[in-house]
């Protein structure tokens, strides 16, 4: 049997799809979850991918706002993403592209592009079968090439927003064999006053789902604690599961503890089971325990590493979160983040700044903080603390530069200040006539070449480095060379883009215009990252450290 063009159905290919969905309320995990399995399940030899279905409208994640979404992550193609896939990457320890994302926008944009293109001959489209149809082929094609594919399906069971999706998955049940699919929901499990697991939000949920045709064959409950065995015993009954379907996924420290405690439940054990996989995994002797051993490492030194910014909201900054989680696991260091407010900076938090080992001033868009920020990248500077800049704050750092350094007057990005009478950041001929604000910025993975010799050299111990970007504006090339002549040094090029700054006067002082904190992993901490923990913690020799951590 051919591959169906419009669903992407091919019998031949015996991929495995595990879908995750979840109820009672968003934000309880059901990404860390499909994630932790799907680490287990590379463990055990297994090629695994995923992908993230975010119900809402817009096409992508590019354009809204932090506080509604947390952080825009970008991936390698340029796709600007729900932070959820950089879970996926840092887990699974592999690139995801744009087709890894499925959105309600990008998914109806490409059905009434095809209407209009007259590709449906005249049929009536509908949300049954084209839409659905759509969403099929969208999860087979990126689960290509894969063992293993599991799919998220964003928002809760009884969303308007999601019944299309949920419809799709009815139809994969029915097409695909019943031991090539999994559907896994994860809900919650609260206690009450008394300090009795309930079980009847979980049971309101499995109705939800069943009463759309589907029937979850594993039950995840998201508790504080584990789950007690009458609670398993008690949701197998409700919910019509056998009860070794129904596992525990209680808080944890951190997130990199998730796969532990799957494993200890065994729920990946299970999944190869249901799978027909477990004949062809690995033996556990030989599974790999480099995940374990990382993140269980002795951390036996301690910073703390200031982080500025404007949204109050940790998941707002969360791969930045990451990636100092990562440099701390390669250098065995706890990295205390300090959240310093930037509007209030100048004001309230300079002890906060004083009692801080290393100072980063992350990106971001718009005018608010950035006052806030020029002032901590001044403290930095003229304290020897030492400082990463991220971005906006690569940007910020050319302007503190141009201001208090130089005596430009006024200096600013004319994205912030149009009237400035420096423009030191300033859009570059290929971004004037761009109108539409979405994907439409400098996005995804670029090369930048090093000078040698230069601090960026020595912290990738490379003479050029690719990482991601997304930013639309730039260091003005007619003020290179005065913002040159007074100690800063762009020692990372793109042709005629600045990339990469640092200062000869200061003990570590870095900025770049891309955002390393994206290709930062538990496994492969970024470069800049650790270069400016192990300044913070007095170390100078980076050259044995990036023997293991180059890109």
């Amino acid at each position: 049997m051919p591959t169906d063009p419009d669903t992407g159905y091919d019998p031949s290919l015996g991929r495995k799809f595990v879908f995750v969905t979840g109820g009672v309320m968003s934000g309880l995990g059901k990404g860390i979850t499909a994630a932790s399995t799907g680490r287990l399940l590379a463990n055990a030899g297994f090629d695994v991918t995923a992908v993230k279905v975010d119900p809402y409208l817009n096409v992508d994640a590019g354009t809204m706002n932090p506080y509604e979404h947390g952080e825009v992550y970008v991936l390698k193609d340029g796709g600007e993403v729900d932070l959820d896939l950089g879970n996926y990457e840092r887990f699974l320890g592999t690139d995801m592209t744009f087709d890894h994302n499925v959105t309600t926008g990008k998914t109806y944009q490409h059905v009434i592009e095809r209407e209009r293109a007259g590709d449906y001959l005249g049929k009536t489209v509908q949300i049954i079968p084209h839409v659905t149809d759509d969403i099929k082929r969208r999860i087979r094609e990126a689960a290509e090439g894969s063992d293993v594919c599991l799919i998220e399906i964003g928002g809760t069971v009884g969303d308007i927003e999601s019944m299309p999706f949920l419809e799709a998955l009815r139809q994969f049940a029915h097409e695909e064999d019943d031991e090539d699919i999994l559907f896994t929901h994860v809900t919650l499990v609260p206690y009450s006053k008394n300090g009795e697991q309930k079980t009847k939000p979980t049971q309101h949920s499995v109705k939800e789902l069943r009463s759309i045709g589907l029937q979850p064959d594993i039950l995840v409950g998201r508790s504080e604690d584990r789950l007690d065995p009458e609670t398993k015993e008690k949701i197998a009954l409700f919910c019509d599961v056998p009860t070794d379907a129904v596992f525990s996924n209680p808080d944890v420290k951190d997130i990199y503890h998730v796969p532990l405690m799957v494993e200890d439940e065994g729920l990946d054990e299970y999944v190869m089971e249901r799978l027909g996989l477990a004949d062809e995994a690995l033996p556990k002797a030989e599974r790999s325990t480099e995940w374990r051993e990382l993140v269980t490492r002795d951390r036996d030194k301690e910073i703390d590493v200031a982080l500025v910014g404007k949204y109050a909201l940790e998941d707002a900054y969360m791969s930045i979160h990451e990636a100092l989680k990562h440099a701390g696991i390669h250098t065995e260091t706890e990295v205390n983040v300090l959240w310093v407010d930037a509007d209030e900076t100048t004001d309230r938090h300079e002890e906060r700044l004083a009692s801080a080992d290393a100072v980063v001033v992350p990106g971001g868009f718009g005018s608010r903080g950035t006052d806030g920020k020029i002032e901590a990248i001044r403290y930095a500077r003229e304290n020897d603390v030492p400082f990463l800049g991220l971005c906006l704050g690569f940007q910020m750092a050319v302007v503190e530069h141009a201001r208090n350094v130089l005596g430009l007057e006024g200096a600013h990005s004319a994205e912030i200040d149009p009237d400035t009478p420096h423009p030191v950041i300033d859009l570059l001929p290929d971004q004037y006539e761009t109108e539409d604000m979405g994907g439409t910025m400098r996005l995804g993975a670029h090369k930048t070449d090093i000078e040698p010799g230069t601090l960026a050299a020595r912290v990738y111990d490379a003479d050029s480095c690719t990482e991601r970007h997304r930013h639309r504006y730039e260091v003005n090339p007619e003020y290179i060379d005065r913002l040159e002549a007074g100690g800063l040094t762009f020692s990372g090029r793109a042709d005629n883009r600045m990339e990469i700054l640092e200062r000869a006067d200061h003990p570590f002082f870095l900025g770049t215009q891309a955002h390393p904190e994206f290709r930062s992993r538990p496994d492969r901490a970024s470069p800049p990252f650790v270069a400016l923990v192990e300044a913070a913690l007095g170390s100078t020799d980076t050259t044995e450290r990036n023997a293991d951590v180059r890109l």
